[in-house]
C-alpha cells in the first residue's frame, strides 16, 4: 500500500493509532498490522477492523473502480413524456434519474422520483415539467479518488455523480452507496437481484459478463490479472 497518504487521511490514521495503540504512526502498513493484532487480542472485532481498512482504501481507489458503466445507466431523454418518466421509474425502482439531451450528448441534471410522485400527489395534473425540479448533476473524472468523491457528496449534499472520461464523454455514474460499500461491504435492498457474472458450463466453458470485476475474475479462476492486462 502506498505510504504517502493525503493530509486528511494521514491525520485520521494518526488519531486512530494514538487512540488505540499509543505508538507513533510510521506507515499505513504498520497500522494494518496493528489492526490485525488488535482483532486477535479482541480489542476490536472483525467488522470494526474491516470498516477501518475499507476507509483507508478510499484514497487508493478511483471512481472508475466502482462506477456503473454508461452501458448500464438508466438515462431519461429530455423529451420524454410524463408517462415514459413514470414507466422508467416504476420498472427500475431507482430514486434518481439523469436527464440527458441525446442530440448534444449532455447531462442536463438529475430528477428525483420523490419529486415526481409528490407533484402528482398535490397537483393532480397530467403533465410533469421536469425543468422545475431539475437538480444540478455532479460531474467527476474517472480518476477522482473515492475519498474525494465522498467529500463531494458530503459538501454538496448529493448521492449521485456523473462520471466523465478524458474526452469529456459520459463514462458512467457513481453513487454514495457505491462508495460506502467499499467501507462496510455490499449493501443490498429488496430490489436487488443476484446475478452470476461468471457461469461455469463445465468442460472448460464459461460465460462471463463484460462488467465482471477483475477482483471477482481473479478469485474465481485463481489468477492475478491486473486491470491493465
Amino acid at each position: 500500500m502506498n505510504e504517502e497518504q493525503p493530509t486528511s487521511t494521514l491525520s485520521f490514521l494518526q488519531r486512530l493509532k494514538k487512540r488505540f495503540f499509543h505508538i507513533p504512526l510510521r506507515s499505513s502498513d504498520e497500522l494494518l498490522q496493528s489492526l490485525k493484532e488488535a482483532e486477535e487480542s479482541h480489542v476490536i472485532d472483525s467488522h470494526s477492523r474491516s470498516i477501518i481498512e475499507g476507509t483507508m482504501q478510499l484514497e487508493n481507489m478511483e471512481v472508475r473502480d466502482v462506477m456503473v458503466p454508461r452501458s448500464k445507466m438508466i438515462l431519461i431523454d429530455h423529451q420524454a413524456t410524463t408517462k415514459e418518466l413514470l414507466n422508467v421509474m416504476i420498472e427500475s425502482a431507482h430514486s434518481r434519474f439523469p436527464i440527458i439531451n441525446n442530440e448534444q450528448h449532455k447531462i442536463l441534471g438529475v430528477i428525483l422520483a420523490k419529486d415526481l410522485l409528490g407533484y402528482f400527489a398535490v397537483e393532480k395534473k397530467s403533465e410533469f415539467n421536469y425543468k422545475q425540479y431539475l437538480r444540478d448533476a455532479i460531474l467527476v473524472p474517472e480518476s477522482k479518488t473515492l475519498g474525494a468523491l465522498l467529500r463531494d457528496f458530503q459538501q454538496k449534499k448529493s448521492h449521485m455523480a456523473i462520471v466523465m472520461d478524458e474526452y469529456g464523454e459520459i463514462a458512467g455514474l457513481a453513487t454514495l452507496e457505491d462508495v460506502l460499500e467499499q467501507i462496510v461491504g455490499e449493501i443490498e435492498d429488496e430490489h436487488d437481484s443476484e446475478e452470476d457474472n461468471i457461469i461455469d458450463f463445465s468442460g472448460g466453458r464459461y460465460l462471463l459478463k463484460g462488467h465482471t470485476p477483475i477482483e471477482e475474475f481473479n478469485e474465481f479462476f485463481n489468477v492475478k490479472l491486473q486491470a491493465e492486462d
